[in-house]
């Protein structure tokens, strides 16, 4: 059965992990995907381990359910392909700045008068209006400039980057929401758009809908900064053989905690009466929790708290997550063989629709793979194909 998205072709002419991430959420969804590529390539296909060039493990986490397709845009043939497929499009979405795709004569204004009815979304550092809007922009200068940088700073003594690429995978989710929101409205209108997803204003978005605190107010009656967050007591807890996150966070989950926890006394302790008041003395409830956990190993303390609604969870490792039984209760990790990469492990999509299923169709393709197939379904010859390889302005694998 066909995911939500079936029949929706989206021409993709984005690189690294945003553009390449969101393109793909988008293709699990059964999206059509054309992933166009410079002649060297995507530059994830080089990063991670690898088996044959190209086909670096960044790469093949980033972009399976689409089809490869070299273009030197610099080449007017390959402007002239490009313009080919945009009118067979219902989706563009680039991560260039702005000032780079309105070089190539691949803005809005012109995309518009090929299909005026794509929707065309560019996402990159920063907002066109605003005075950072030719910047270049990377996962780590947006965590620093959205505030992220200096969170860990509060908590660890310096600044700090994520040790994910947080900025570049929370705007490729918005990209996804806002594509999806942009096909709803003109599947009710007939309306294409532009949509813009900046970096940097995504992520100040999401960082401060809970660190705006008393910054909410204006003037402020407070700092910034949500109190429980920022205390450097907040880390899983060590046990008498290794770690354990717990948060008895509710009040209904502190009655519990105490209770079985055998120290009923803090239920009377002014410092904890209340969430706001453990919020207050944060410090104070996570050093107690702390000497609490000590006293037990995190078999006995997952078994005295599994079954309650006090959340209470294993701390994974990366490595741990392979094997964890959840996971692989619910089928997550996929193991599919690749015709060139052998045999290759694979998250599923999170989401789950019972009407339209997402899934995996096709496995990331080789550089070019489907250069010539879909120049061809865009009405290129094969003649001018050909003239294409010779000049560079596409390659076939």
């Amino acid at each position: 059965m066909a995911g939500p998205l079936q029949g929706i072709k989206i021409l993709e002419l984005t690189s690294v992990v945003l553009g390449p991430w969101a393109c793909q959420i988008l293709a699990d969804m059964g999206a059509e995907v054309i992933k166009v590529e410079p002649p060297r390539g995507d530059s994830n296909r080089t990063l991670g381990a690898s088996r044959n060039p190209g086909m670096a493990a960044l790469y093949l986490t980033c972009n399976r359910n689409k089809r490869s397709l070299v273009l030197d845009l610099k080449q007017p043939s390959a402007l002239e392909a490009v313009k080919k497929l945009i009118a067979q499009s219902d989706v563009l979405i680039h991560n260039n700045r702005p000032q780079v795709m309105t070089r190539l004569g691949l803005d809005y204004e012109a995309v518009r008068a090929v299909n005026p009815k794509i929707v065309y979304c560019g996402t990159y550092g920063y907002g066109k209006e605003g005075p950072y809007g030719s910047k270049g922009a990377l996962d780590d200068s947006i965590q620093a400039v959205s505030g992220i940088a200096m969170l860990n700073e509060m908590v660890l003594g310096e600044p700090r980057y994520l040790p994910t690429v947080v900025a570049d995978k929370t705007t490729a989710m918005a990209v996804v929401q806002a594509v999806t929101a942009a096909l709803f409205h003109r599947e009710r209108t007939g309306e294409g758009q532009e949509i813009e997803v900046p970096m940097f204003e995504t992520m100040v978005y999401f960082v401060m809908a809970e660190h705006l605190w008393g910054m909410t107010f204006e003037p402020p009656i407070g700092t910034a900064g949500y109190t429980r967050l920022m205390s450097h007591h907040r880390k899983p807890y060590k046990t008498k053989d290794g770690y354990i996150a717990i948060l008895p966070y509710l009040d209904s989950h502190w009655e519990t905690f105490c209770q079985l926890a055998e120290r009923p006394d803090l239920l009377e302790d002014p410092r904890f009466k209340t969430l706001s008041d453990r919020v207050t003395n944060i410090d104070d409830t996570y050093e107690e929790t702390g000497r609490i956990m000590a006293t037990r190993t995190t078999a006995e303390w997952l078994d005295i708290f599994g079954k309650t609604s006090v959340p209470t969870i294993v701390v994974n490792t990366l490595e741990g997550l392979v094997e964890d039984p959840h996971l692989k209760a619910v089928d997550f990790w996929q193991i599919v063989e690749h015709p060139t990469e052998g045999t290759l492990r694979l998250p599923r999509f999170p989401m789950s629709f019972s009407g339209t299923p997402a899934d995996i169709r096709q496995l990331p393709p080789r550089l070019g793979e489907h250069s010539v197939e879909v120049l061809k379904e865009a009405g290129v010859s094969a003649a001018d194909i050909e003239a294409m390889i010779a000049t560079g302005a596409t390659r076939a694998s």
